[in-house]
């Protein structure tokens, strides 16, 4: 027997649509993961940088303290790229604030616990985006003390 779960969704189509929605290793994650990778930088992936808090990075350099978010422009309300939804309009304008809300709370949660938060949307060019991440990554690593002799 299955049950039912109450949804916002429009109808069954809409259902399937939010459904089908990944919520890692979408196109844009996964061409800046193989830039990175290609470039000899190793990382987490999906993992959440503070402990007890339920926040998940998408790409993380656990040892230098950087959490990077590839952020959906439909989820994260870009400014060029979001659409307004045409149905359920207003469940899914708070849905949106909320998310970009959540994105600022957690941004500032990282920065206290002296991690470094970094926000790419999905838009961006994944070479471009590859380039901002490195140069920050070895700017963190010139930065550290070196644990040698």
């Amino acid at each position: 027997m299955t049950i039912e779960r109450p949804t916002k969704a429009a109808n069954a189509g809409v259902r399937r649509s939010m459904q089908s929605n990944k919520g890692r290793d979408t196109k844009p994650e996964l061409a800046i993961r193989k830039l990175l990778h290609a470039r000899g930088l190793r990382y987490r992936v999906s993992y959440r940088p503070l402990p007890g808090v339920r926040r998940t990075a998408d790409i993380v350099f656990t040892r230098l303290k950087v959490a990077v978010f590839v952020d959906g422009c439909f989820w994260h309300g870009c400014e060029e790229h979001h659409t307004v939804a045409a149905t359920n309009a207003s469940y899914w304008a708070e849905k949106v604030r909320r998310n970009r809300e959540r994105d600022r709370e957690t941004d500032q949660l990282l920065r206290d616990a002296g991690w470094l938060p970094v926000r790419i949307w999905e838009h961006q060019d994944p070479g471009t985006a590859v380039e901002h991440i490195s140069a920050l990554v070895g700017s963190y690593e010139q930065s550290m003390p070196s644990s040698g002799p």
